[in-house]
């Protein structure tokens, strides 16, 4: 029986997705498993990444038992993770605690720390990032200074899908596209900096040696196969960055094109061919060789509807079940009757702090403009549209170093609606173009591992045999008119507001 599959793994942030694509990129059989978010005070978020080896596990189990696939027809499998995660594993690859994720933002203290000892500038050109708490380092130091028993015991940090291709391998591995979040990681040459590293007194026997992205690591174990289905012998590439798998799968392979994300986080990442630095943005390497990717990372994406339907949608969850829809379709639907601008209501989605480019921690979620005459539908638009502000501001803040998004290519949940891809265009006034996307991390993920066995012979074949566009949005001359005061509007909230969400932290403790 010929091998004619690709397994991706997405270890997102709210769900593990575990799709079977066939060369063509075409998909076979998905299953996904849900996990929690913890949050275990002071600006801490996390996942027990036993979950996600559970997840993974069940996934893929649940795809060979309902006969969706036949697992000796699965060349090889690709992993892509969520960024920014500090998991300490000691020597036999068992977490020492639970992983901080992206969302975790308690390490301030040791950011202010990196600034004074080191400075932020060497960082920056370092790795080309600023210092936050939401990185890797602080993390890391954050688990030196309040866990020094885990600490002492760490073996080597871990990145989500390295800790999935240790437990599929059995080998210790960093690929080149998450080493963004180490701010010893050199950005220009895609290895570690040792003498960074010592002034931040890390030792970089913590960390495991750094591969392509698509490069073959090694191979599922008998342990593994038992615990997976997954069949022993088959190879496991590195992977990568979930968005910057999710790029791949967009086709950016080209200067001037971005990907627009529409997952739970929002943002953009946009393709260059040097290691272009902003401090308010985020650069890192693409899983394409020699590729970089200038990011604008935002905690408002798709997550920001996702908290009005678990919250707020009891009616909308109430429709869909009696129309057969999804909630987010009846949401899309109540949205394009609102027109836009959602009649002077205006949404600032820093619904967990903010990422780029204001990287704000106590920044958090407004309502502006709410009067008697709005409804729940124009709620929703505005929640909408205030993610697509916020894409524009990354896009506004890219072209400040001379890197211009011409073309977007939308993937990720919030992509499937046609309403909400539309206003995004709108309002950045940039044609959109949308692939299949419901798989897309996944799908890029699968790529890499294609191109690591040779099923493709580079990385545009892989793009020109499996990336379909599905549908073009163009923007509206007029809306994008309406769009620009609002837009305006929506900055000027921000600066207004900066010493109130100060004020705020302090009386909510």
């Amino acid at each position: 029986m010929s091998k004619r599959l690709l397994l991706g793994i997405d270890i997102g942030t709210s769900a593990c997705k575990v799709a079977a694509f066939d060369f063509e990129g075409q998909v076979v059989g998905a299953c996904s498993r849900a996990y929690q978010v913890l949050y275990p005070g002071d600006d801490g978020a996390e996942h027990d990444a036993a979950a996600w080896w559970d997840a993974v596990c069940y996934s893929t189990k649940a795809l060979i038992g309902s006969r969706a696939i036949d697992p000796k027809e699965i060349a090889a499998v690709g992993i892509d993770g969520l960024s920014w995660v500090c998991l300490p594993v000691d020597r036999t690859g068992m977490p020492l605690r639970r992983a901080m994720i992206w969302l975790d933002r308690r390490a301030q203290k040791e950011s202010r720390w990196m600034k004074e000892r080191v400075g932020e500038e060497l960082l920056i050109r370092t790795s080309g990032n600023p210092v936050d708490p939401a990185y890797c380092v602080p993390k890391m130091l954050w688990v030196k200074q309040h866990e020094p028993d885990v600490y002492g015991q760490t073996y080597k940090f871990l990145q989500s899908n390295s800790y999935i291709v240790l437990k599929l391998t059995g080998v210790y591995s960093q690929d080149r596209s998450q080493g963004y979040g180490l701010h010893f990681f050199d950005i220009a040459k895609g290895c570690y900096s040792e003498s960074v590293a010592d002034q931040l007194g890390i030792s970089l026997d913590l960390l495991a040696p750094v591969y392509g992205c698509h490069e073959v690591v090694g191979a599922v174990t008998s342990q593994a196969s038992r615990e997976c289905g997954i069949p022993e012998g088959v190879p496991v590439v590195a992977g990568g960055l979930d968005a910057a798998c999710s790029t791949l799968s967009a086709g950016v392979l080209r200067t001037g094109q971005a990907q627009e994300q529409g997952g739970q986080a929002g943002g953009m990442s946009l393709l260059v061919e040097r290691p272009l630095v902003h401090r308010k943005l985020i650069l890192g390497y693409h899983v394409v060789p020699d590729k970089w990717l200038l990011q604008g990372g935002t905690v408002g994406g798709g997550g920001t509807l996702r908290w009005f339907n678990e919250q707020l949608g009891a009616y909308e969850q109430r429709v869909s079940s009696e129309r057969g829809l999804s909630p987010y379709e009846v949401m899309s639907e109540e949205a394009a009757r609102v027109r836009p601008g959602s009649d002077g209501l205006i949404f600032l989605p820093y619904m967990s702090g903010e990422r780029s480019p204001i990287w704000d921690s106590t920044a958090r979620g407004v309502l502006f403009g709410l009067s008697y005459d709005k409804t729940r539908a124009h709620i929703i638009r505005a929640i909408m549209e205030g993610v697509g502000y916020s894409l524009l501001h990354n896009l506004e803040t890219a072209e400040e170093v001379g890197a211009s998004a011409r073309e977007l290519v939308s993937v990720g949940g919030s992509a499937n609606s046609a309403v909400w891809t539309q206003l995004k265009s709108d309002i950045t006034g940039r044609s959109i173009s949308v692939p299949y996307s419901d798989h897309a991390a996944a799908l890029g993920s699968a790529m890499l591992a294609g191109i690591g066995i040779g099923v493709y012979k580079d990385f545009e074949s892989a793009v020109s045999q499996t990336v379909r566009i599905r549908r073009v949005h163009e923007p509206s001359a007029e809306n994008h008119k309406i769009y620009e005061g609002y837009y305006r509007l929506y900055l000027d909230l921000y600066k207004a507001l900066r010493q109130c969400y100060e004020r705020l932290g302090v009386l909510a403790g």
